[in-house]
């Protein structure tokens, strides 16, 4: 099944006193992993935000199954779970890669809400057809049938 890869290195400022990685660590990567998303497959929808469109995040979540490290590389892997009206849902799973293996680490998911300003309020808007072209060849088809028709 195909997943938008970023990979990542730990870096000391993102671990605690332990030495371990700090948990609001993970939420930051499913950001910055979709951001990279929008500039590999999207970029019209960056032009997008500075013309009133707004990716604003409703929910968020994660599962940790094992402890990360300051220099252990990560692949944050995303897909599609969900397109329905202005909602995005996806889902990251995070791997540890050593040595040519991998362990899975964690998994999230994010929910988006796209919307619009106008004056002072935020309106749902449609999500954009660019973003809904490019979010297609992600669709996690685990989740079942009729999930496939919501980007149809």
């Amino acid at each position: 099944m195909k997943a938008y890869e970023y990979v990542h290195i730990v870096g000391f400022e993102e671990t605690n006193l332990v030495g371990n990685v700090y948990y609001v660590n993970h939420l930051k990567w499913q950001g910055r992993c979709r951001e990279m998303f929008l500039r590999d497959y999207a970029p019209t929808v960056l032009a997008e935000l500075s013309q009133g469109l707004a990716l604003a995040t409703v929910r968020v979540s994660c599962e940790y199954f094992v402890e990360l490290y300051a220099f252990d590389t990560i692949a944050i892997r995303m897909r599609l779970k969900e397109l329905i009206q202005n909602r995005v849902t996806m889902l990251f799973e995070y791997w540890r890669l050593t040595n040519g293996n991998e362990e899975l680490i964690a998994c999230g998911e994010q929910q988006i809400a796209c919307m619009r300003r106008e004056g002072e309020r935020m309106l749902p808007t449609p999500v954009p057809a660019a973003l809904r072209e490019a979010l297609q060849p992600y669709a996690d088809t685990r989740m079942g049938s009729g999930k496939q028709g919501v980007l149809g």
